[in-house]
């Protein structure tokens, strides 16, 4: 992935992609997140929850950058309803790092979505803590890192990166290959879930730039910088 200047100079130019204890946030970051967030409250309240959170789980995260020693061959698989009848779940599970996102499950599609998940990929951290078993397979990304890909590898279109698109930028930072699954529309043109029964036929992305991500990755494909499986 690094041989390619273009996206070495976006890998070098980015920040750490997790919140840590040492790795917080500015003020104006908070200030970009929180227009976002509809937030109200302070950056004062914001930073002492974030180290209550870190009372809970570890404060610095266990996420190792590419090595030459090291290859890791990952895939970011989407919740898009072009996987249903793709059979990519073997093809998924033979990589040995499988990135999920949000609500993006197994159980019942094995054949399509596969069976392994390494990292997954959340929103709604404070909600979902109390039902994650293991504490210690918790990390959170920063605002500053959503910041820099709605920036550097957006420009800016949208209101904010989708989670999938996230993940994804967040696989160009730790991982040596990627291929990516699940993404963008289905045959019909819905943005809709594998998982779920379409009931609106006229479902888009809301506030992501959901044609524009799926571009951006279409055109890594055809330069040969990922693999990028349209699905059915």
């Amino acid at each position: 992935l690094t041989g390619d200047p273009c996206i070495r100079e976006r890998i070098i130019s980015a920040p750490k992609p997790f919140l840590s204890i040492k790795n917080k946030i500015t003020e104006d970051i908070f200030n970009w997140w929180k227009r976002l967030q509809g937030e109200k409250r302070n950056f004062t309240y914001y930073n002492e929850a974030v180290d209550t959170v870190f009372k809970v789980i570890p404060p610095f995260p266990d996420f190792a950058e590419p090595s030459p020693d090291r290859c890791k061959i990952c895939a970011v698989v989407g919740n898009s309803a072009n996987l249903k009848g793709s059979r990519y779940g073997p093809l998924i599970d033979f990589h040995n790092i499988v990135i999920r996102i949000n609500r993006g499950r197994t159980k019942g599609y094995e054949a399509d979505v596969g069976t392994k998940t390494t990292y997954h990929i959340m929103v709604g951290l404070a909600k979902l803590l109390s039902l994650i078993a293991n504490k210690n397979l918790v990390a959170i990304l920063s605002p500053e890192f959503m910041k820099y890909v709605h920036e550097a590898w957006l420009g800016n279109k949208g209101y904010y990166p989708s989670t999938g698109f996230l993940s994804f930028a967040l696989s160009l930072f730790l991982c040596d290959e990627v291929s990516v699954f699940g993404f963008g529309a289905d045959s019909d043109g819905n943005w809709s879930h594998y998982f779920e029964r379409l009931g609106n036929k006229k479902l888009k992305t809301g506030a992501h730039p959901g044609g524009y991500e799926y571009d951006v990755m279409v055109q890594l494909d055809k330069k040969k910088k990922i693999r990028f499986f349209k699905g059915w």
